[in-house]
């Protein structure tokens, strides 16, 4: 198969789970304690951060999926700084683990046990030497409202 059919994702694990985004969002992934971070806000969206000159909001997703029931925002973290098509932002995440190169026939459709419609933010289940990732559409998930579930699998 030819490598202009593979698609690139980061990887990264939020409650247990491991997901997937578009690689060629990530502007960059470090520590989270390596952020320059200022002014406080809410629990998912704990303030500002400057990288490199951007200011840009902090989303913690820990702190929404523990909302859902999952794990508490809290422990060592990682940042993945994401060009999004109307920001810049930094989204909050248990551990980055790296990128994932993913063949077509490497993804499935994401399908709901109860028969019901996927939501609009979920590419596909990938699956790559034994792992299985969710794969998002990061700017679809961050323009989520709050009457819509975070998560329908």
């Amino acid at each position: 198969m030819s490598q202009a059919h593979t698609q690139e994702f980061l990887s990264f694990t939020l409650g247990g789970m491991e997901y997937g985004l578009d690689a060629r969002q990530v502007r960059e992934w470090r520590p989270l304690d390596a952020l320059g971070r200022f002014a406080a806000g809410a629990v998912a969206v704990p303030g500002v951060a400057q990288s490199r000159g951007v200011i840009m909001p902090i989303v913690d997703m820990r702190a929404v999926f523990a909302e859902a029931g999952s794990h508490a925002a809290s422990g060592p973290s990682d940042v993945i700084i994401l060009t999004l098509s109307h920001c810049v932002m930094a989204m909050v995440v248990e551990r980055v683990n790296g990128v994932v190169t993913l063949h077509p026939d490497q993804i499935g459709a994401v399908s709901c046990a109860d028969g019901a419609t996927p939501a609009d933010y979920l590419l596909g289940l990938g699956t790559a030497g034994g792992r299985r990732l969710i794969l998002i559409d990061i700017d679809r998930l961050m323009a989520v409202g709050q009457d819509r579930p975070v998560l329908s699998v």
